[in-house]
């Protein structure tokens, strides 16, 4: 590419930056802001999600039976859904035999909740019990007026309107004796879950397909009643295993507390980034820039919906799109202090930093698509989020940088030592220069790894891991006070529930009371503490902050995914390193440094009794790629110093390469923990959830590369350091013994 090719989409680049920030937070004529065209999540917009699993244990099905009963009843809980009235509802299927159903904005979160959860079989019963057809048979009801008030209209399928028309006339000739409690002869009763919605009075022989049903119903009555007819019949039975109300205080909130604590962290970087790669460090904080917007109206165009755990997935995402940038300027810098000059080496040092950068992130990438294939929804959103990063990192890494670099190499006045982070008498500008013999004292790092997973299990066993209540199962109910209320008070205000409740203090001044109990309380005995707790503290339905509860099934399929995710994901990248790299040595060590990793952090819970949960797991799988990262670069390396320098031994080459990425591997590991830092100290548990098992995996992953995945590569390969004669003699003793 020539140099005015280079220079036309430099301008061209910064365009694009400069009007897509502009764009991004003011907006432009129609055009929304980046904020305001984001889809969010509940837990950021608030609204409603309930879990239903069906009860298919009976039925027997084959897969295929079980995927096309499962679509089945997903469509017509859709319809249902829809029929409530609920903008941007989705209701999706998850696993085998769950369905999520999802309602943003909902603002009677009971009244949803009840209507989804009507999910036994809709059908139409005579007086004497016989059932004349179900809810299958149901084309459509609507609503009109009667006068003052309001009647449903009917209208049947053909096998419908004639089982409909027998069974009026049944009633109407008063044939049936009747034998249900309250319903009299004359009478047709539509019954739900078990229960009569309605039993009107038949007048008259209806036939040709269509009804109506009058009964002095207000509107609502009416229009709850037809669009519960509406919904149809499901297939099988629904039972409610986890449900969650959400108001958008609690994530709004977060939400505008995570754009700022993102801000902060991001300026830091930045600042890093011009301390220690001169020029080269503006370069890349002009292509992060760029990432940060392309990676937002990639969210907006792909319409992905952002959660609270997702936008910690974009902030380690910038940390990633970061440790692109540093790969490629280390390698520049090295090239520069062997003694090349500038333009060659910034040619040369992005040829050889390819390799490394492309296999590091696509070693994440596959952590990413093995966390979304195996997560649940919210999971699913967060890995969605990180590939995408992955991508954008990636491209503007390697050819954004790439370009601007190029020309300020080419550039009389910047193509000088102190603009690509080199000191004018060739020493590199970096944060330690001293070398460490690493490999000899490998015996301290396992024995150190071992102890402490050791005492971690230990604490496991005896004191058990702090698992929250989406893995025991439970109900947790949050509520805003007003004021700081006694929490005897608020225990013995609800003691009649039996509940033995633990009840803390949250908000700001301690104004809001989480309460969390292990027992699964559905949405009806819900309503009824929270009804007992408004009472007494004269709360309305903007208090009721947050209202979950968690089937003890849940629990045991995420551990068992979570389990299943990391096999899949340590396959994935064992078989990715062994043909790249072409040696199983290489794939063992970094899996084993995989291995370790998950170890220790999950020691670290254990240890210190951090809670275990969902966003624990996703953030260990996370891990479980992002910590590939720094073994990947120092193995790139071990691989290029075994060609380079082939009398060293394996030991001088190991501890040569981990010395050459020391500085790179520090700077990675210290820009993606300076910009989870202000997440940490600035926004809500739920994000905080994610970042804490984060951040102790990027130093607990920093640390194995070096003091255990290539040390363990060095004893696997410990034959290759003996010499052809040793190895015959050692030959000869064994075959005498």
């Amino acid at each position: 590419m020539s140099v005015n090719m280079k220079r036309a989409l430099a301008v061209l680049t910064i365009i694009v930056l400069v009007a897509g920030w502009y764009i991004s937070l003011f907006g432009i004529g129609k055009r929304s802001s980046v904020k305001e065209a984001l889809k969010y999540g509940l837990d950021i917009r608030g609204g409603v999600y309930v879990v239903m699993e069906a009860k298919t244990d009976e039925l027997k099905l084959n897969d295929q039976e079980l995927k096309e009963l499962m679509e089945q009843t997903r469509a017509v809980l859709d319809n249902r859904v829809n029929e409530l009235g609920v903008a941007e509802s989705s209701v999706t299927i998850e696993g085998k035999n769950r369905l999520r159903i999802e309602m943003p904005g909902v603002d009677n979160a009971d009244d949803a909740i009840a209507a989804i959860g009507t999910t036994a079989k809709l059908y139409f019963m005579l007086a004497d019990g016989t059932i004349a057809l179900d809810g299958s048979n149901v084309k459509d009801a609507q609503v009109a007026t009667a006068g003052s008030k309001y009647k449903i209209l009917l209208q049947f399928d053909s096998e419908g309107g004639k089982a409909f028309e027998e069974a009026t006339r049944k009633a109407f000739t008063g044939v049936v004796e009747p034998k249900v409690e309250g319903m009299s002869k004359n009478e047709i009763a539509i019954v739900l879950d078990g229960a009569i919605i309605v039993h009107p009075t038949v007048s008259e022989v209806i036939s040709g397909g269509h009804c109506e049903m009058t009964g002095n119903y207000s509107k609502e009555e009416a229009t709850t009643t037809a669009a519960l007819i509406r919904g149809g019949a499901l297939p099988v039975e629904l039972e409610e295993i986890q449900s969650s109300v959400q108001t958008a205080t609690i994530g709004a909130d977060a939400l505008d507390q995570s754009i700022i604590a993102g801000a902060i962290g991001l300026g830091i970087v930045f600042l890093l980034m011009l301390i220690f790669y001169g020029m080269l460090g503006f370069m890349a904080d002009i292509a992060l820039l760029l990432y940060v917007i392309m990676f937002l109206w990639a969210m907006v165009a792909f319409r992905v919906v952002l959660t609270l755990p997702g936008i910690a997935a974009l902030i380690l995402s910038i940390g990633m799109a970061v440790d692109a940038n540093v790969i490629i300027f280390a390698r520049i810098k090295e090239e520069i202090v062997a003694g090349k000059s500038i333009r060659a080496a910034v040619d040369s040092g992005f040829k050889n930093a390819l390799s490394t950068v492309l296999d590091a992130q696509i070693t994440t990438l596959i952590a990413a698509i093995v966390l979304y294939e195996v997560g649940t929804t919210s999971v699913k959103g967060f890995a969605l989020t990180l590939m995408i990063g992955i991508v954008f990192s990636i491209f503007t890494a390697v050819v954004v940088t790439q370009i601007f670099i190029s020309l300020i190499a080419n550039s009389k006045k910047f193509c000088k030592n102190r603009f690509f982070g080199v000191n004018e008498d060739g020493t590199p500008r970096q944060l330690l220069n001293k070398s460490f013999n690493f490999i000899r004292n490998r015996k301290i790092y396992y024995v150190v790894s071992v102890v402490i997973i050791v005492i971690g299990l230990m604490f496991s066993v005896i004191r058990g891991m702090n698992y929250g209540i989406d893995f025991t199962g439970g109900t947790n109910i949050q509520l805003e006070m007003h004021k700081q209320v006694n929490i005897d008070e608020v225990k013995d205000t609800i003691s009649e529930y039996k509940l033995n409740p633990s009840i803390i203090y949250t908000g700001e001044d301690n104004t809001q009371v989480q309460i969390k109990t292990i027992k699964a309380l559905e949405n009806a005995d819900r309503a009824k503490v929270i009804k007992t707790l408004s009472d007494k503290y004269n709360l309305t339905e903007k208090d009721i902050l947050a209202a979950e509860q968690f089937g003890p099934s849940v629990g045991d399929e995420l551990k068992a995914n979570a389990l299943k995710a990391v096999l899949i994901a340590a396959i994935g990248m064992l078989i990715y390193i062994i043909l790249r790299f072409k040696s199983w040595k290489y794939g063992l060590s970094a899996v084993v440094g995989v291995g370790h990793d998950v170890l220790m952090v999950i020691a670290f819970y254990a240890i210190f009794g951090y809670t275990v949960n969902n966003p624990f797991i996703a953030a260990i799988l996370t891990l479980v790629g992002y910590s590939i990262n720094d073994t990947i670069v120092i193995f790139d390396r071990v691989r290029e110093n075994k060609s380079l320098f082939k009398k060293n031994t394996n030991e001088q080459n190991l501890d040569l390469s981990i010395n050459q990425t020391l500085n790179r591997t520090i700077m990675t590991s210290l820009t993606t923990l300076v910009v989870m830092v202000p997440l940490l100290i600035m926004v809500s548990t739920a994000i905080r959830e994610f970042i804490i098992p984060l951040m102790v995996g990027v130093i607990v992953g920093c640390a194995s590369s070096i003091f255990v995945c290539t040390p363990l590569y060095y004893d696997l390969c410990k034959s290759e350091d003996t010499s052809k004669y040793e190895r015959a003699m050692q030959l000869k003793n064994k075959k005498k013994k």
